[in-house]
């Protein structure tokens, strides 16, 4: 059974890939500084798999500490998911974020090659591209300025890997630049539960519509859009979570040591038609108001799949209103407990 580091494998997307891998045969080991999840995580994880998965409080930040993982444990591979993540924050704290999200990474690369792992799944983004000239985007599209310090970590992240790639024939890695993860697992045992106030769509309208935020913002009205408002494709988390699972049995074979996917439905739905799917699944109108833009927002993104459907044979298969379904029945989960 192989061994797979998931860093940040507590949070939203790396837990129901923890669950992916442990379905596909795989022992991921955990990473996590709990900086936007909770150890209560670990006992859900436990109560779907029925196995209890070690887990370890570290800051990837922290060269010796991370060191000390690789020492004790044999790694086959790595995905990497820990980063600060919200677009709003990273404007605010440019610097926090340069340093969360790469420092980490050069860690995690350094000691790829220091102890011989190959294997190197990387959590991008559909923010690598910024606001694309024409769309479906495809992976050959010229990355444009980042529209958030958050973006430009992202296309600062993929460039190390692409760097390091070259210079090391032996170490093989895929960028997964995926686009709107929402959604939550089958049982409501795990989902998207961040800290605080949300700063993503999906948990602010399931928290708005279970009476906890008395109003959900809507940023920006007057987007060249149909209805105004940004358009994106929202794709369920457990799809995602699987795509890194196809990721993982790829990259050992793949011919050349890097590559890059999208991941997504290839569909693309606005705000306000994210909104009206959450209320005929649930029967409740939401209390929301369309105001001004929020800085570095991207006006309208979907992708093109040919590649991650052909090459890695993966394909979403739940749509929107299912993937509102999930969300709305992990929120109320949470309202039980």
């Amino acid at each position: 059974m192989k061994n797979i580091l998931v860093t940040g494998g507590l949070g939203f997307i790396g837990s129901h890939t923890v669950v992916e891998l442990f379905n596909q045969g795989y022992n991921p080991i955990i990473v996590d500084n709990l900086s936007n999840s909770t150890e209560e995580v670990l006992d859900r994880l436990e109560q779907i798999t029925g196995v209890s998965f070690l887990y370890l409080k570290e800051n990837l930040a922290n060269y010796e500490s991370i060191k000390k993982i690789f020492r004790d444990n044999k790694i086959d591979g790595i995905i990497h998911f820990a980063a600060s993540k919200a677009v709003g924050e990273s404007v605010e704290k440019p610097l926090l974020y340069y340093e969360n999200n790469l420092v980490s990474l050069l860690n995690l690369l350094n000691l790829s090659g220091e102890f011989n792992v190959s294997n190197f799944i990387f959590s991008s983004s559909c923010t690598v591209y910024g606001q694309p000239d024409k769309l479906p985007v495809d992976e050959s599209f010229p990355k444009l300025p980042a529209e958030s310090p958050y973006g430009n970590t992202k296309q600062i992240g993929e460039e190390i890997i692409e760097d390091y790639c070259y210079s090391n024939r032996e170490f093989k890695a895929i960028s997964l630049r995926y686009f709107n993860p929402i959604g939550a697992h089958e049982t409501a045992l795990i989902g998207e539960l961040p800290l605080g106030v949300p700063n993503n769509l999906v948990p602010f309208i399931t928290q708005t519509a279970a009476g906890i935020r008395e109003k959900l913002n809507v940023f920006g009205g007057d987007y060249d859009t149909p209805d105004g408002t940004c358009i994106r494709d929202f794709i369920h988390v457990v799809d995602l979570a699987k795509a890194h699972v196809a990721a993982l049995e790829y990259v050992e074979e793949m011919p050349e040591n890097y590559d890059v996917f999208n991941v997504g439905t290839g569909n693309g739905y606005s705000v306000l038609e994210a909104i009206k799917s959450f209320e005929k699944v649930s029967g409740i109108n939401l209390n929301y108001e369309i105001v001004d833009r929020r800085p570095g927002d991207i006006e309208k993104i979907y992708a093109d799949t040919k590649k991650v459907n052909g090459v890695l044979g993966w394909k979403a298969e739940r749509d929107l209103d299912d993937m509102m379904k999930s969300a709305w029945k992990w929120q109320k989960s949470l309202q039980k407990n």
